[in-house]
């Protein structure tokens, strides 16, 4: 980690030129759970409205885009594990987005898995989860590729699946030279592809989302399935999909169904807890 292109005039040096469309995921359920406690929609609306009042303040240069691009700068307090371009703690807020939809799809699949990886006893959900996809417009001209060359002489350090320190440091160097941007490597999608760590609001080029699809993913013993409707798309992830990562490679896909299905197949099993 003491490789001379990480130093300030470098790093400098390296600022490239990047215009373009960016994808992330997210549950499509964060407004449709608040209807089911409310008659109305002015209650609804309400509702939203207290709920976003207890959530820490979205940054001042944060404040024109809307709440889905706004939302991974607002945390500044309340981070508390690292991720790959950002320090546990009080640390600045990076938007993580895939330059296609099909690597957002594979980003979140891998990190549903992982969450199964670290509760072994959780059963497999019932039914198939819903997410939304969207795109946001990015622009800049402080972009640091560590898919080129130089920086990606580094690579090993960029695509290490489970230590990001070395990508940390490296975060920290990019922002002392005022980047704005990170292009890399995504460990997770099998096939080759890019991922995007934006790291301050004015790299968006348009407030609003503009382009949105529909998915549903489904886990099970058979892997991950995604489909999307429109577009019409399917993605499969069979169990070694992701194995290179030792945290999935010893993952427990031998578990049952959660809730109903589990208990139709067994009526005489007590009630959940």
């Amino acid at each position: 980690m003491s490789s001379p292109i990480w130093t300030r005039d470098a790093l400098s040096s390296e600022f490239r030129p990047f215009a373009g469309p960016c994808w992330r995921l997210v549950e499509a359920q964060h407004r449709v759970s608040t209807l089911k406690l409310t008659d109305t929609l002015a209650e609804q609306a309400l509702l939203e409205e207290l709920i976003e009042a207890t959530k820490p303040a979205i940054p001042p240069e944060c404040r024109h885009l809307d709440v889905l691009l706004a939302t991974p700068f607002r945390y500044d307090a309340e981070y508390p594990k690292g991720s790959r371009f950002r320090r546990a703690g009080r640390t600045l807020g990076v938007y993580y987005a895939a330059e296609r939809p099909a690597t957002a799809v594979a980003e979140m699949a891998f990190y549903r898995l992982l969450f199964f990886a670290e509760s072994p006893e959780t059963p497999w959900p019932n039914d198939a989860a819903d997410y939304t996809a969207f795109s946001a417009e990015v622009a800049t001209a402080r972009l640091l590729d560590l898919t080129a060359a130089p920086l990606c002489a580094d690579e090993a350090i960029w695509t290490d699946r489970v230590s990001y320190q070395g990508c940390q440091v490296f975060a920290d160097a990019a922002r002392a030279v005022d980047a704005e941007m990170i292009r890399y490597r995504s460990v997770r999608d099998p096939e080759p592809a890019t991922n995007l760590a934006i790291l301050v609001c004015r790299a968006f080029a348009q407030p609003m989302p503009v382009d949105r699809q529909t998915w549903r993913m489904r886990l099970s013993a058979s892997g991950v399935q995604a489909l999307c409707a429109f577009p019409r798309q399917a993605i499969e992830f069979p169990p070694d999909a992701f194995a290179a990562d030792p945290r999935i490679a010893g993952l427990n896909w031998d578990r049952g169904a959660s809730g109903s299905a589990r208990r139709a197949r067994k009526p005489d099993a007590p009630p959940a807890p």
